[in-house]
Order: structure tokens, then C-alpha cells, then sequence
């Protein structure tokens, strides 16, 4: 009865073979689909960011809407006030300008103006002056208020004319050389402290002071980009 019992045997070890080596085959399957799907995975992403761009279509990229040489009008108003509409108002108007050429530079597109301004009362008391200059096609206006004005031919910029800057203090520093009357009037030479804690408590609040810009200078860009 021996020689059964070692078929069996062996047909028993032949099955446990069989079935081992279909789950290896499984796994093996399953395994390349998960590399498949990465490998797809990347080459997405990487035709997302490292694919060459299309050139894009040349109605949609941005542009200058003027063209070198084109003659331009230009107008500066003076104002106290930073907001600007008033543009019927003469006494406003202290410099107009016509047939400039844009981007050409030399002395046909270099124009100049020297005026005095008088201050009103508000205005010499801390108050503010603003520069409101306005361009232009030629034969084209700045008011937005008028049937003739276009959006794409005029443009402006605001421009303050008076700077705020803190008043200046008393000076307060101590000479740690002493209180030589030989010393009175001459330049400090050794170390010099400051009294910070006495600024802080006798001076207060810090007060602004307006002062005048007496030069006004209006570059227009040259950028044909597209």
C-alpha cells in the first residue's frame, strides 16, 4: 500500500504548485496595470507642463494703440483737488500742447513751460495741488463728457505738486565732552547721544509740513511689445 500513498503525495504537491503559480500570474497582471496607469499618469502631466506652447493668435495679444510718429495733443491742468472732471474750466487749463509726436524723440517733441502759480488761501495752509495731465490723438478730446471723446485714443495721469514730509525737530543731543564755553560754537568732535525718552515725551505728535516740487517733468513710454 506504500506506492499510493506516495501518488498521492505527489499529486497533492502538484496541486499546491498549480495554484501557487496562477496567483503569481495574477500579481504579475496586476502589477502592469498599475505601471500602466502610472506611466499614463505622468505622461499627462508632463505633456501638461513640458509640452511647447501654441503661439497664440495675434488678435488677442495686448498692443500699443499708438503708432510711432503719431502726432498727440496734451493738456495740464492744475487742481486742489485729486479727482479731476472740470475740464471746461479755463483757469484750470496752464499748459495745451498740439501735434507732439509720440516715441520720436528730439527737440521737435520736447516742449517746455515756466510759470508762476499763486496759492490760494486752503492751499497755503497745508493743502494739496495736484498736476492732472491729460493726451490725446490729435483732434481727439480728454473729456469723457464729450460726443467727440473715445476711450482708446486719450489717456491721463494725476501727479501730485506738493510733497508732505515731517517738520524738523529742535536738536536735542548732549555733547558727552561737557559744557566747555571754549567748546560753544565749534563742531562736535567726540561721541553725541541722543535723549530719546525726552523727544518722546515733550515733542508729541509729529507735524507735516508741505513743500513745494518746482519741476514737473511728463515722459510718455515707448513700448511697441506686443
Amino acid at each position: 500500500m506504500s506506492p499510493p500513498a506516495a501518488v498521492a503525495a505527489a499529486d497533492g504537491g502538484t496541486g499546491g504548485g498549480g495554484q501557487q503559480s496562477r496567483q503569481q500570474q495574477q500579481g504579475g497582471f496586476g502589477h502592469s496595470i498599475t505601471g500602466i496607469i502610472r506611466i499614463a499618469v505622468f505622461w499627462y502631466f508632463a505633456s501638461k507642463f513640458f509640452s511647447p506652447k501654441k503661439p497664440a493668435d495675434p488678435s488677442h495679444l495686448i498692443s500699443n494703440l499708438f503708432q510711432k510718429g503719431e502726432p498727440m495733443d496734451m493738456w495740464l491742468y492744475l487742481s486742489e483737488h485729486q479727482r479731476f472732471n472740470d475740464f471746461g474750466n479755463e483757469a484750470s487749463l496752464v499748459w495745451h500742447e498740439t501735434n507732439i509726436p509720440y516715441a520720436t524723440w528730439g527737440p521737435e517733441s520736447t516742449r517746455t513751460l515756466s510759470l508762476n502759480y499763486h496759492p490760494s488761501d486752503a492751499l497755503k495752509n497745508n493743502g494739496s495741488l495736484y498736476a492732472h495731465v491729460f493726451f490725446a490723438r490729435s483732434g481727439y478730446p480728454p473729456d469723457p463728457n464729450d460726443p467727440e471723446y473715445q476711450s482708446q485714443a486719450a489717456f491721463g495721469r494725476t501727479h501730485s505738486l506738493v510733497a508732505y514730509l515731517p517738520k524738523s525737530r529742535s536738536d536735542k543731543r548732549k555733547s558727552l565732552l561737557g559744557n566747555s564755553k571754549d567748546a560753544e560754537g565749534s563742531e562736535p568732535v567726540a561721541m553725541v547721544v541722543d535723549d530719546a525718552e525726552a523727544e518722546s515725551k515733550d515733542d508729541g505728535p509729529v507735524e507735516w509740513i508741505a513743500y513745494w516740487k518746482p519741476n514737473i517733468t511728463i515722459n510718455l513710454v515707448e513700448d511697441f511689445t506686443r
